[in-house]
Order: structure tokens, then C-alpha cells, then sequence
């Protein structure tokens, strides 16, 4: 009987227990909601029931993150003033006509992540009532196709509508019908294979548009001319053109996003005057020319391209395009002709491509380009003429990092510009680029280009602020590598290059700030460094065993990174020096240093000065002796 005790106890607790929790559900106390004279949050308040004990007057009312089932209730006429309502995150399944009708000033209802596809015909009906609603969120509610144009069906004020993360798979001609003020639509995330003729007929106002993360294959006869920016990534596109109307009105679209479908070549934009950023990465394209998808045609076409008609070129109304993304893609050329007539394009990527070779062809002579950020990463390139850098003379950030490029030597002056070449194409002859004497460059990655041997001045007269020469394994840097630098580099990245001092000679830089020389095999730092005000150093895994005298930078010194070296804890006044000049060592726990004991080494962990770590190996009677000896071998070693 004595175990039956517990169970009684517990039995004659519960209706006390389910009391407590269906009062925390039904209604909050006011503690739980954060409230001023127009605005209200009871965000995550485990509200089940709209609330009650709220000021009249509020305007704006946050409820999401609870477990409201129904918008219905008596208490709705002290909110008539309600403008903006959010009961995103909820699980909603019914709104009442009788609530909407109570709230005639409500201008943006937020609904996303319910259950609306549960009850969408009443609570469809429910919404004919929100004749003033500019902004309306019903994404994921599961809602099909016909369910999202029964909701918006009678919604003549809607300005902004997200319909996404729902299971669409087309969008019906009659949808927008009897929303023709609509200025942003978000469809993405749903599963739309078809879009019928004349569904975004009604939208004359439309500007922007969601279509991402969908299941389209083709878009022709694209004829929104009004639209501003376009979002069709993540569909399943390999055709995208526009429709051919003589004397059709010019696109106003500026943004256009088609990264991660299967184009396999430049969409035709004959009328998109005003695009600035076109994002094509993630793509299949071969060539650039469009309606040319073989990689064999293009490099016939390639070389005649000075032949072809002006008037057919689609890329020449490009004039205004700022921003082009062709990364990730398959071309095997850099092609002047073609980025020529993109007079405005400020950055441009070609990251993760097939690239072996530069082209120029006659028409391109003297073609200069506005491109002041290239990304080349991850392509095949060996070598880059000289030609290549003069048609690029505003060219102000590069990233090379993944190819197989050497820097050539510079001899410091003005006739170490023609060691690159100057042919039409790289000759097989050369084997390196010339990086010196680029007027503005001031950014350089040459990160896994294996490169080997770095040239003496081999970036002289180009006005590097950042350089990153890091992941080259067994890199030389012999004295004047660097030279030309010494007035203009604040950053630098050695990282990763199983460099030993005798190959990491670094010159005066007079202005470095930033140096990364984690992942190299020193025993002892560059001699050059007294030169610099550094601010963040990083030296993790090498093979340090002390700093020796740090004083000559520790003034400028903010930041510095040690762990992963051997230091010896006989050794450790530079760390007393850095504490006391301010220093952060951010990795100071996981930084161990070596001693000797009974003819082996130890290792113990750096937890603060050198004082401190004898001090706490002495604390218990079984470190005595460790303590003691430590002690002395210091003494020893100093001396």
C-alpha cells in the first residue's frame, strides 16, 4: 500500500495542474505582452486565443510564435484601429468574417506558416471583407493553386502579396485578375511548372518578382516591361527569351536573376536597356553568343564575331549592366568582344569555369573595359598577357586564387612591361604574368596557384593594399620578392605555405597591418616586421618557441594568434609584454608550452604570465618536484 501514496498525491494534484495550464493558455497577463500607446508584441506569449487584456487605441499588434487556432471573438471592436496584424508562426485554421468585419482599417495582415488550406473556402469568403488590405503574407499554408486565387480573389487595394513556400504547381490566367495594384508578388519555393497565358496580364503596376525555387523550363515570350527586378533562380530554365514585337516598348527591368537553372547560353535581352545586375552563375553556358549552346560552334563563331550583324547582337542594349555573375558555368575563354559593348560593368565573375586562355580579337584592339573587380577563381589559367591588364585600366580588386599562374620578375622600372608578351594570345613561349605596373589594382589573390618562387619585385609599381599568397606549398620568398610594396601593403596572407624562415624574407613594410603567417614551419618571425604597425598577427602552427623582443610592435600591436606552436615555458617574458601592452591572445587556452623533465619534454598549458604557471604547478605537494625542477631548468637555460 505504501507505493499506492505517491500515486493518490498525484491524482488529487492534476485538476490543480490542468487548471494552471489552461489559465497560462487561455489568457496571458500583461506582463507578457510588451505594450505602448499604438503598439503591442506578445511575441511567443503561448497565446491560444486572441488577447483580451489589451489597450484600446493599438495600431500595430505583433502575435506570432504562439498557438492561436481562430481569429473570431467579442473582444475584436477595442481593436477597430488595428492597421498592421501579424500572426505569423500560429496554427491558424479559421478567420471569421465576423473578425475581419471589426477591423476596417487593416492594411497588412501577416499569416505566414499556418494552416490555411484547412478551411481556405470559408476563410476565403471571410477575406472579401479586407477591402483595404495593401499587404497580405500567406506564406507556408500548404495552399494549392486554386486555394491562393480563392484568398486573393476580391482583393482590389493589394500592393504586396508573398505567396511562397506553398505547394502551387501552375499559375492560373484568372488569379491577379482583381488585384491590378500589385507591386510585389513572391512565388518562390513552390512547385509552379506552368504559368497559363495572360496570368500577370492584369499586373500593369508589378515591379517586382519572385519566381526562385520553382520548377519552370522555359520562359518565352517574356513581355513584363514594367517589372524591375526578376528572381527566377533554382528553376529547371534552359531557354529564357523576350518577345518580338516591332516597336515594342523597352523593359524597365534592372535586376535579373537566372543563377541555378540549365541555360546553355546568354539569354536574349534585345530590349533590357536598363538592366544593371545580371546573375547567370550556376548555369551550363558554353558560349556567349545566344541561341549557341555547343561549345564547338562557339569557337567557331568566336573568331568571326567582328562579322556579325549589329543590328542582331542582343548584348549591345547591355549599355548599363554593373554587376555580371557568370561563375560556375562552362566557358574556355575570357572573350573581350564580348564584355567590349558592356560599357557600364564594374564587377565581374567568371569564378569556377573551364578558363585556360584569354582571347582578343582585331575588332578589340584597344577595347578597354571598365571592370574594377574580376573574380577568376577556380579556372585552368596559366598565363595573362600583358594586353590583358592594359584593356582592364580601371581594374581595382582580382581574385586568382585555384589557377596555375607565376608572377614574372620586374627589374623595378618601366621597361619590365614588355616580359609578358604582347600577342593577341598568350604565346607558348610565356610562362608568366606580369602583375607589375597596374596602375590601380589594389587587391590580389594568387591563392593555390602553386606557385613556387616568388620573383624579385614582381608586383613593383602596382599599389597592392591586400595581398594573398597563402595555400602555396614550399612558396620562396627571397629578398625583394616584395619590393615596391613597402609603401602601399596593409595586409598580407602567408597561411598555409610550409614556409621556414630562410623563405619568407620580408622587406621594411612600412604600413603592414594585418599579417596571416598561420600553417608555415618558422622557428623564428621575418626581421621585417619591425618595421610594421601591425594590428592583428596570426603565427598559429609553426615551429616558435619564443617571440624574443616584441616591443618594437607590440604598441600597434591589437590582436595576436599563438597556438599550435612549441613555446617554451622557460621563454614566456614576450607574452608579459603583450598582457601588459593590451594585447588580445584569443586562443591563449587551447596554447601549450614545453619544458623539461627528467630528461623529456612536458607539456603544460599557458593559462596566464610565466609567473603565475610556477606558481600553480607548485600549489599541490605532487607538483612540488615539477614545480622545483622547472624552476631550475629555466634558471639553467636562461643563464
Amino acid at each position: 500500500m505504501l507505493w499506492a501514496a505517491p500515486g493518490c498525491f498525484l491524482l488529487w494534484l492534476l485538476p490543480s495542474v490542468l487548471r494552471a495550464r489552461a489559465s497560462l493558455g487561455t489568457g496571458p497577463s500583461s506582463s507578457l505582452c510588451q505594450q505602448s500607446p499604438t503598439k503591442a508584441s506578445c511575441k511567443g506569449a503561448g497565446l491560444r486565443k486572441f488577447p483580451k487584456e489589451l489597450g484600446q487605441g493599438i495600431k500595430y499588434l505583433e502575435l506570432t510564435n504562439n498557438f492561436i487556432q481562430n481569429l473570431s471573438g467579442s473582444t475584436m471592436p477595442r481593436f477597430g484601429q488595428l492597421e498592421y496584424l501579424d500572426v505569423c508562426f500560429n496554427q491558424l485554421e479559421v478567420v471569421s468574417a465576423t473578425t475581419l468585419a471589426q477591423l476596417p482599417r487593416l492594411r497588412s495582415l501577416l499569416l505566414g506558416s499556418n494552416h490555411l488550406d484547412r478551411n481556405y473556402l470559408a476563410n476565403g469568403e471571410a477575406f472579401h471583407l479586407l477591402g483595404n488590405i495593401e499587404v497580405l503574407d500567406l506564406s507556408v499554408n500548404n495552399l494549392e493553386s486554386h486555394m491562393a486565387s480563392w484568398y486573393i480573389s476580391n482583393l482590389t487595394s493589394l500592393r504586396v502579396l508573398d505567396l511562397s513556400g506553398n505547394t502551387m504547381t501552375k499559375l492560373l490566367a484568372g488569379t491577379f485578375r482583381n488585384s491590378p495594384r500589385l507591386r510585389q508578388l513572391d512565388l518562390s519555393n513552390n512547385y509552379i511548372m506552368e504559368i497559363q497565358e495572360g496570368a500577370f496580364e492584369p499586373l500593369e503596376e508589378l515591379e517586382v518578382l519572385n519566381l526562385a525555387l520553382n520548377s519552370l523550363h522555359c520562359i518565352s515570350g517574356f513581355s513584363l516591361t514594367q517589372l524591375r527586378v526578376l528572381n527566377l533562380s533554382h528553376n529547371a530554365l534552359e531557354l529564357f527569351s523576350e518577345e518580338e514585337e516591332e516597336g515594342a516598348q523597352p523593359y524597365l527591368l534592372r535586376v535579373l536573376d537566372l543563377s541555378h537553372n540549365r541555360l546553355l547560353s546568354f539569354p536574349e535581352l534585345p530590349r533590357a536597356h536598363d538592366l544593371t545586375h545580371l546573375n547567370l552563375s550556376n548555369n551550363l553556358i558554353a558560349s556567349l553568343l545566344p541561341g549557341s549552346p555547343h561549345p564547338r560552334e562557339f569557337f567557331l563563331l568566336y573568331k568571326e564575331m567582328w562579322r556579325f550583324n549589329r543590328t542582331v547582337r542582343p548584348v549591345a542594349a547591355l549599355t548599363h549592366v554593373v554587376d555580371l555573375d557568370l561563375s560556375n558555368n562552362r566557358l574556355e575563354l575570357f572573350p573581350f568582344s564580348f564584355f567590349r559593348s558592356l560599357g557600364s560593368l564594374h564587377s565581374l565573375s567568371l569564378a569556377r569555369n573551364c578558363l585556360q586562355d584569354v582571347a582578343r580579337d582585331s575588332v578589340s584592339n584597344g577595347t578597354e573595359l571598365s571592370v574594377r573587380s574580376l573574380d577568376l577563381r577556380r579556372n585552368a589559367l596559366r598565363v595573362l598577357p600583358r594586353w590583358f591588364f592594359d584593356s582592364l585600366p580601371h581594374l581595382e580588386s582580382m581574385d586568382l586564387g585555384s589557377n596555375s599562374l607565376q608572377p614574372c620578375e620586374s627589374q623595378g622600372s618601366d621597361q619590365g612591361r614588355d616580359l609578358g608578351g604582347d600577342s593577341h594570345t598568350s604565346a607558348p613561349g610565356d610562362t608568366c604574368t606580369p602583375f607589375y605596373s597596374v596602375p590601380r589594382l589594389k587587391h590580389l589573390s594568387l591563392s593555390k596557384n602553386n606557385l613556387s618562387r616568388l620573383q624579385p619585385h614582381a608586383f613593383n609599381r602596382t599599389p597592392l593594399l591586400s595581398l594573398d599568397l597563402s595555400e602555396n606549398r614550399d612558396l620562396s620568398m627571397p629578398p625583394g620578392a616584395l619590393g615596391g610594396l613597402e609603401l602601399s601593403l596593409q595586409e598580407l596572407s602567408l597561411r598555409d605555405n610550409q614556409m621556414d624562415e630562410g623563405r619568407a624574407a620580408l622587406p621594411c613594410l612600412g604600413t603592414l597591418r594585418v599579417l596571416d603567417l598561420s600553417g608555415n614551419h618558422l622557428s623564428l618571425l621575418p626581421t621585417g616586421l619591425s618595421c610594421s604597425p601591425l594590428e592583428s598577427l596570426d603565427i598559429r602552427n609553426n615551429n616558435l618557441q619564443t617571440l624574443g623582443r616584441v616591443g618594437s610592435w607590440s604598441h600597434s600591436l591589437r590582436a595576436v594568434s599563438v597556438a599550435g606552436n612549441p613555446w617554451s615555458c622557460c621563454s614566456l617574458g614576450w607574452l608579459d609584454t603583450l598582457r601588459a601592452a593590451g594585447v588580445a591572445v584569443p586562443d591563449l587556452s587551447q596554447t601549450r608550452c614545453v619544458f623539461q623533465e627528467h630528461g623529456r619534454n612536458v607539456s603544460a598549458g599557458i593559462t596566464g604570465t610565466p609567473r603565475e604557471l610556477i606558481e600553480k604547478s607548485s600549489k599541490t605537494h605532487s607538483f612540488q618536484w615539477k614545480a622545483f625542477t622547472f624552476f631550475w631548468t629555466c634558471i639553467f637555460k636562461e643563464e
